[in-house]
């Protein structure tokens, strides 16, 4: 039998009886990242990196079962060896390798090879079987410097500025946002949140990462808010709250604003292309690091990866989860 199956609780290694980002029930969830498609309720205990511990209480609940784990410290369970490395994705964000001394697999989770001063850099982790992501698996999306976005980002902020406009931008709570706010220019104003995105500051602050300042949108004067950049999550883009920010100008930070009618269709005036994910040549790139024999793809634009892989010799394959991640309708794409 395989060290890693698929069952229809997700994936499981037999022998030291965990499985990997489940989807449902079970005794014990390795967890790559905090976000809801990796991370679900009810696991009798889980293991994850110890950024990701707080979070996961926050968004699981408070009282759940789990245990911190650095990256590169090898723990045994059954003799199989399990270790975490970082995958760039968001802070405690892990790749989760599961070795015995027959078979090598990398569970991949989400990642991002870029650099970025607030999360850990990818590693890449030589393995028989790679376990990869392919939100983003095709040509068409191919990321610019994010140091380039932020500066649009900076101009942009700077011209609503001097039109007394508050500047809204739409970013996921948990990674994004913090992204946005650790990259921008502070010195152009205040930065502001809303509560869902501050809340995740705060948990980041209190567990050591060294966040730049931030404080929730509450009762500014719109004095205040003309001179301000707010981010808020993308559940608050037709929100009353949002309604409340007078005269504000609206962006949506995201890999999606690389297709054509994204921004339209999230009601966003501007568009920035900045993403947590591996573009197709970064997902190209961490597949050939990882000098696997075989590649199993999820999440994604899956069988168009796994095709491409496949046509360059490396045998590979779709692997189906419950979660398949984000897709968008690609007959418009940007070029």
């Amino acid at each position: 039998m395989s060290l890693i199956t698929l069952t229809p609780n997700g994936l499981y290694c037999e022998k030291a009886n965990v499985y990997i980002d489940p989807w449902r029930k079970v005794d014990k969830a390795l967890i790559t990242h905090a976000h809801s498609d990796h991370a679900r309720k009810g696991m009798k205990s889980y293991l994850s990196h110890h950024l990701s511990v707080d979070i996961l209480k926050h968004r699981l609940h408070k009282h759940i079962n789990i245990q911190g784990i650095e990256y590169e410290k090898p723990i045994v369970i059954n003799g199989v060896e399990i270790t975490f490395f970082p995958a760039g994705h968001i802070i405690g964000s892990s790749q989760i390798r599961l070795r015995d001394k027959h078979e090598c697999w990398v569970i991949s989770g989400d990642y991002n090879i870029s650099q970025d001063e607030l999360i850990e850099s990818f590693i890449p982790v030589e393995c028989d079987t790679f376990v990869t992501e392919s939100t983003f698996g095709l040509p068409v999306f191919q990321w610019e410097d994010p140091s380039i976005v932020f500066e649009e980002i900076n101009k942009w902020w700077k011209e609503n500025q001097s039109n007394n406009h508050p500047s809204v931008i739409s970013a996921y709570s948990l990674g994004k946002a913090q992204r946005v706010i650790q990259n921008i220019d502070h010195s152009i104003g205040p930065v502001l949140t809303h509560p869902a995105v501050e809340n995740i500051n705060k948990i980041f602050r209190n567990s050591g990462v060294n966040l730049k300042s931030s404080m929730v949108v509450s009762d500014q004067q719109q004095d205040m808010l003309n001179k301000s950049i707010i981010i808020c999550p993308p559940g608050a883009n037709d929100s009353a709250w949002l309604n409340n920010i007078k005269n504000h100008k609206f962006a949506f930070a995201s890999g999606w604003m690389a297709l054509r009618g994204t921004r339209r269709r999230r009601n966003a005036e501007k568009g920035f292309v900045l993403s947590d994910h591996a573009d197709w040549n970064a997902l190209n790139k961490a597949v050939a690091l990882t000098q696997a024999e075989r590649v199993f793809v999820t999440h994604g634009y899956t069988k168009t990866f796994s095709k491409w892989i496949s046509e360059k010799g490396i045998e590979s394959s779709v692997l189906k989860t419950l979660f398949e991640g984000e897709s968008l309708d690609v007959s418009n794409i940007m070029v």
